[in-house]
């Protein structure tokens, strides 16, 4: 929470179980407790994310939204929040192998690192797994080497994601990664 009218009553409880919620906090990178702010009159409530970036709104309406662990902001009531593991391929990704999945109906808003540009796919799209932010449930994803692995490794490309089907993925311009790697040289 950023800022808040002072009508708003906070509380903090956790979604789901003990053990989902511990599961959200271990492997998706999220808080045990989610905050819950309300009033009966209303009021205005403002989010920021810890990083600077950009943040997103998407409407669910009985479906689902896969994010990358730590981008989730906020959501209303009737949106459903768990951890769910991503596969071995994603343990290997460099982004955790767990990620996240915003379901039912309600407003979910999460954040990138940088600006969020949305994508539209038809077919198969290549990504570095540093810059997936969300994607629908109904793209399949592969995560390799851009390449064999020599190359890979020699590159520092890193890893990719090989998404296909159809659907939306959520990319951001930049990566933390990247910012730190940039700013390690010039701190020295």
């Amino acid at each position: 929470m950023s800022r808040m009218s002072s009508n708003l009553n906070s509380s903090f409880q956790r979604q789901g179980g003990f053990f989902s919620a511990m599961f959200r906090k271990m492997f998706g990178g999220e808080n045990f407790f989610l905050g819950k702010y309300e009033h009966p009159d209303g009021g205005k409530l403002t989010f920021a994310p810890s990083t600077p970036g950009h943040v997103e709104h998407r409407q669910l309406t009985n479906n689902s939204l896969n994010l990358m662990a730590g981008c989730f902001l906020a959501c209303t009531p009737g949106v459903n929040i768990k951890a769910k593991f991503g596969g071995l391929k994603a343990l290997f990704s460099g982004e955790g192998a767990f990620l996240l999945e915003a379901s039912g109906n309600g407003d979910l808003f999460f954040n990138s690192f940088g600006g969020i540009v949305e994508k539209e796919i038809n077919g198969d799209f290549i990504v570095d797994t540093g810059h997936v932010v969300a994607f629908e449930p109904s793209l399949n994803y592969k995560i390799s080497g851009m390449g064999n692995w020599k190359s890979t490794m020699l590159s520092g490309e890193g890893l990719v994601m090989t998404f296909s089907g159809v659907g939306k993925i959520y990319l951001q311009t930049r990566t933390i990664d990247g910012i730190a790697s940039w700013l390690t040289p010039r701190l020295i």
